[in-house]
């Protein structure tokens, strides 16, 4: 039986595609797009904002999709200059919003100062228990993916690491290898 999503580490955002409107409740933004579908949220985000005639037009950084360094760096030169007020938005396929948010939790931004549009779940990053090795493919909560460092069979976990930014991955049949390991 799978648990209540709300009772895991699993943001919602992880699981199913979502569009929230922009976070108008800021004075400064800095918006990260990861693809086009991440650019097309953040041109409808710079709208709301417009709109809603905030004062300031938000930062805006049109990233390819798996250029964590490039996101990671706009990222730091913007929050460089931030001041109270500052948001954080991002928009894009689940796991490349899933890391960058863990790096933007290590440079001290907390959960409300962050919004997060996913265009994208159909692949997961997944940390290997056994050798920390992270394992990117398309997996579902509960599905089973071979480590690409050491080859167990490794089960996604309802857990992402808020620090890695990856799902919990552990050898799916551990007690049958223990129970092999024994016999021999």
């Amino acid at each position: 039986m799978s648990p209540a999503l709300e009772l895991t580490s699993v943001p919602p955002w992880a699981t199913t595609p979502t569009r929230p409107d922009a976070d108008t409740t800021g004075r400064s933004w800095t918006v990260i797009a990861f693809g086009p579908a991440g650019a097309g949220v953040a041109h409808r985000w710079s709208a709301q904002l417009a709109a809603a005639g905030t004062g300031s037009a938000p930062r805006v950084h049109e990233i390819a999709d798996g250029a964590d360094d490039a996101a990671r760096a706009a990222l730091g030169a913007d929050l460089a200059d931030a001041r109270v007020g500052w948001r954080l938005m991002m928009a894009g396929p689940a796991d490349a919003c899933l890391r960058l948010r863990a790096h933007a939790v290590t440079l001290g931004v907390a959960d409300d100062e962050m919004t997060v549009a996913s265009t994208d779940v159909t692949s997961r990053s997944v940390q290997c228990v056994h050798c920390r090795t992270v394992t990117s493919a398309a997996v579902q909560l509960e599905d089973v993916v071979p480590c690409a460092g050491c080859g167990r069979n490794l089960l996604v976990y309802y857990h992402v690491s808020r620090r890695q930014g990856a799902h919990l991955g552990f050898m799916v049949d551990a007690e049958r290898q223990d129970v092999r390991q024994g016999a021999s």
